[in-house]
């Protein structure tokens, strides 16, 4: 009998599961969202896939690629925190969290977790920060972020309408975390229209002094 070549397995590997999800810090308060639709080519396997996950009370995490190893990532990453509250007594902080995802990603390089992570949450000053990764563990701090297959069109509406870079007309007021959710429910339903791995619904975490909300915004199914 045969036996496939082994990039062949890679390739149905590195395929699977690509989607998009955003995250963005507006203030002491931030918004994580990201698509529900789990793909592979032009079939959907399951159109209510998380891929954001609450790791503490002030922490979450988004992936996309590989939906096998997000899952697995994402359960390793609940189990180290889980321990670092038993030993110290306290949650690990957000720049806690990030730093050891960096590591856990470095240390499989050779044979890397296949997801493109974004870690963000409350900072020791109650400041919004958001951690952007590649699949072996260089990350950095940025304002807002975003990834998976409707990235290049999502990127540019933030550049103008968060970063202002391509306008002069800049605001001297931060947008509110009600304001910040509903400009991501517009720009999710604007690259659903293009992309076919976006779609059927949006998961909504919102992060702030007094806690975590999640809500449910519906997308287009076809």
């Amino acid at each position: 009998k045969q036996v496939p070549p082994l990039f062949w397995y890679g390739e149905k590997r590195l395929s699977f599961g690509c989607s998009t999800w955003e995250v963005g810090s507006c203030g002491a308060c931030i918004a994580w969202t990201a698509d529900s639709r789990l793909s592979l080519g032009y079939s959907i396997l399951s159109r209510n896939t998380p891929k954001v996950a609450q790791l503490t009370t002030k922490t979450c995490i988004a992936s996309s690629g590989c939906n096998a190893d997000m899952v697995t990532l994402q359960k390793y990453l609940k189990f180290k925190i889980q321990m670092y509250l038993h030993q110290h007594g306290k949650e690990m902080s957000t720049p806690a969290v990030a730093q050891m995802l960096a590591t856990t990603l470095y240390h499989r390089r050779f044979f890397p977790y296949y997801t493109f992570n974004i870690v963000g949450g409350l900072d020791q000053n109650g400041e919004g920060c958001v951690f952007s990764y590649d699949a072996i563990g260089c990350f950095e701090r940025l304002k807002y972020t975003v990834s998976g297959s409707g990235h290049a069109l999502i990127e540019p509406f933030l550049d103008n309408l968060v970063a202002y870079k391509n306008t002069d007309n800049k605001p001297t007021i931060e947008r509110s975390c009600d304001e910040t959710l509903e400009l991501v429910k517009d720009i999710f339903s604007s690259a659903g229209e293009r992309d076919i791995y976006t779609g059927d619904f949006v998961d909504i975490y919102i992060i702030d002094k007094n806690g975590t909300r999640y809500e449910q915004f519906p997308l287009k199914k076809d």
